[in-house]
């Protein structure tokens, strides 16, 4: 069994970890930091965890950990990983932002199967995908791939609220994001540093922009993102192209009819659709951003990381009602 444990045990994408991990059957969760709630149950923080484990959270880590997830928020996993707190031996997988853009300073490998599947299995550090960033990248990836981004790429897409995090704040409460929906960081997000960073491993002379338009939607969980650029290829060929390139990729599906979110939500899917429209693409995308976005991913990386069936307890089920 792979011992797992997590640090940052009390926000949302821990909690999915846990919730995934918990019936994932060759993983035991052997501990839960969280200094703030130190000495509590696990399920007293995560509900829908009661009578699936009696994990208390702790301030301290247990050595004999196979795997760390670090789930502490952005500039935190640094601080930790500085700190040498975790031995070497351990592997960790950070779902921060800390270290996605590659530099010397760090020996983290992108943690997108579907970009560097080999290299994450010989990775000791994974640095795990963005939500926003994972939805965009499996829509744009199969064009790069072929030197087909030769112009500005539009990106518009909508998130749930949870992409926010666990902390309240003035757009993240009931009452404010109910019947609402507003754009935030137009053109700016954090994301698109790794976004053309992915790209650009694999189309070198990519420099065109990406012109983002990141949204919060009026629900809980799930993203669909819909990015559309001009190009000369015909649509028979696009999709020939995209059902090659994901063809040995087990969760991102290709599909004829017009997307919505909830087809995706609690699994660790991407399903993409293709339209062209005079001389232009539109790629639809749409993933849960707690799953695929996040802890589903993660463990996607870890049972690559680990020799496991990179399906291995991620076979979840879709509802639409």
């Amino acid at each position: 069994m792979i011992k797992v444990s997590i640090i940052g045990g009390a926000g949302y994408t821990a909690g999915e970890l846990l919730r995934l991990l918990n019936h994932h059957p060759e993983t035991e969760v052997i501990s839960v930091m969280s200094r703030s709630h130190k000495g509590k149950l696990v399920s007293d923080a995560h509900l829908d965890l009661e009578g699936e484990t009696e994990l208390v959270f702790s301030d301290k880590l247990k050595p004999d950990s196979d795997v760390i997830f670090l789930c502490s928020g952005h500039g935190k996993s640094k601080e930790i990983i500085e700190s040498e707190l975790i031995s070497s031996a351990i592997k960790v997988i950070d779902l921060s932002s800390d270290f996605r853009i590659k530099n010397s300073d760090h020996n983290f490998i992108y943690g997108l199967p579907e970009l560097n599947r080999e290299e994450i299995k010989s990775a000791h550090h994974i640095a795990n995908p963005g939500c926003f960033a994972t939805c965009i990248q499996l829509s744009l990836l199969p064009l790069a791939s072929v030197g087909l981004l030769n112009d500005d790429v539009h990106v518009t897409a909508i998130t749930g609220s949870t992409g926010a995090g666990q902390n309240h704040s003035s757009t993240t409460h009931f009452s404010w994001r109910s019947n609402n929906a507003s754009v935030y960081k137009a053109f700016t997000h954090q994301h698109l540093g790794e976004i053309k960073q992915s790209l650009n491993q694999l189309q070198n002379e990519f420099n065109n922009d990406i012109h983002f338009i990141p949204m919060r939607g009026a629900f809980a969980r799930g993203i669909l993102a819909a990015c559309y650029l001009k190009i000369e290829a015909s649509e028979a060929e696009i999709k020939k192209l995209y059902q090659g390139y994901y063809s040995s990729n087990p969760f991102v599906h290709l599909s004829e009819t017009e997307l919505d979110v909830k087809r995706v939500v609690n699994t660790n899917k991407a399903i993409l659709h293709l339209k062209k429209e005079g001389g232009q693409i539109l790629i639809t995308g749409v993933i849960d951003n707690l799953v695929k976005g996040a802890s589903g991913q993660a463990i996607q990386n870890m049972n690559l990381m680990f020799g496991l069936e990179e399906t291995t307890g991620l076979n979840l089920k879709s509802s639409v009602f």
